[in-house]
């Protein structure tokens, strides 16, 4: 009897090793967030503390994972996502592209706090250089809560990192069983699980039913087809967002130029208009060697191109096309590192 059972647990050891060896390799690299914040009861789900856990007691609480992939966890930061910086987007950057170029990893994912996270997959977008699946995930209630939307994220992330049809999708985000493109998604609800959004062109597709749909692809240029390259880079330019309002003047434009912004986005009211006392200062911040970038800050649409005889052609501004002031802003910092011609730049943000 007890051969019989020495043989038999060998045998499910084995076939369970068996198993192991079919499934896709996917690391997660972590970042801290809501999706690792703890609070002081199970119904509190604000004013917790984020990025509190580590990245295997995440996955260690969603055993169906191992169902679906092989996962090893990295410890990137353990920081609320609202203090990201440009240190910890160039370490991203990096890490993700030295794992990307082992054939044994089918793709990453990132857990990331909600705040910024359409910046950071943006920036990945941008300057990831592989067609394997990047998915940053995050979640609107901590893991202590009630009906905490982490652990169904982070499923659903891993899965979607190991499925060959997210392949040269660009950066993905995956919560509340919805796919975004990182160029499009954004969040637009401050508490709400459904808070990721594409204003302008919709979800790139959903998971239901346990499986991914895909219903568009993304037109714009990303990963491996961009000119961008981080791996030699320690810092990045200054670029700075001024935010257009009623009664508006240029006293943030010349301060931004002051500290040594090479670039300003103005985020600007309606189809990217500036109020006239601003526009003075970025005309004379163009002058200095800035370059300005109109975007919008009504959250959707395009800032449609200028003729010739426009103002702002004549001041110098280009034009953020669709990308709202935060992914510009980022797409602004890396063309700084390849370019300071206005025209090269405009390309770029018709392009990417």
């Amino acid at each position: 009897m007890k051969k019989t059972l020495l043989a038999a647990a060998l045998a499910l050891s084995l076939a369970g090793s068996a198993l192991a060896a079919q499934l896709p390799n996917v690391a997660i690299l972590a970042t801290g967030g809501t999706i690792a914040g703890t609070a002081g009861s199970s119904t509190q789900v604000t004013g917790y503390k984020a990025g509190d856990l580590a990245i295997q007691t995440l996955i260690d609480a969603v055993p169906a994972i191992k169902d679906f992939a092989n996962v090893s966890g990295e410890q990137i930061v353990k920081i609320s996502s609202n203090n990201m910086t440009d240190d910890v987007l160039l370490k991203l950057a990096k890490r993700c592209n030295e794992l990307l170029a082992d054939p044994k990893i089918a793709g990453i994912v990132i857990t990331h706090g909600t705040d910024t996270l359409e910046e950071t997959a943006y920036f990945l977008n941008l300057t990831v250089k592989s067609k394997k699946p990047v998915v940053l995930v995050g979640s609107m209630r901590p893991a202590t809560a009630i009906s905490a939307d982490g652990p169904m994220n982070l499923l659903n992330a891993v899965k979607l990192a190991a499925d060959p049809n997210a392949q040269d999708r660009g950066v993905l985000i995956a919560l509340n069983d919805q796919i975004n493109a990182a160029r499009e998604g954004t969040k637009t609800n401050t508490t709400n699980v459904d808070t990721f959004q594409a204003p302008t062109l919709g979800l790139l597709g959903y998971v239901a039913g346990g499986q991914n749909y895909f219903l568009r692809d993304t037109t714009m240029k990303h990963t491996h087809e961009t000119e961008f390259d981080v791996s030699k880079l320690d810092k990045l330019p200054r670029v700075d967002i001024v935010y257009s309002h009623a009664n508006d003047d240029s006293v943030l434009v010349d301060a931004a130029v002051k500290a040594g912004a090479k670039g300003i986005i103005s985020a600007g009211s309606g189809n990217g208009s500036i109020h006239k006392d601003t526009e003075v200062g970025l005309a004379n911040a163009v002058k200095k060697g800035v370059v300005v970038v109109r975007s919008s800050r009504t959250g959707s649409g395009i800032v449609t191109p200028t003729g010739p005889d426009d103002k702002y052609t004549k001041a110098g501004f280009l034009n953020g096309y669709s990308l709202n002031p935060q992914k510009a802003r980022l797409l602004l910092q890396l063309a700084l590192t390849k370019t300071n011609d206005p025209k090269k730049i405009q390309e770029m943000f018709m392009k990417y």
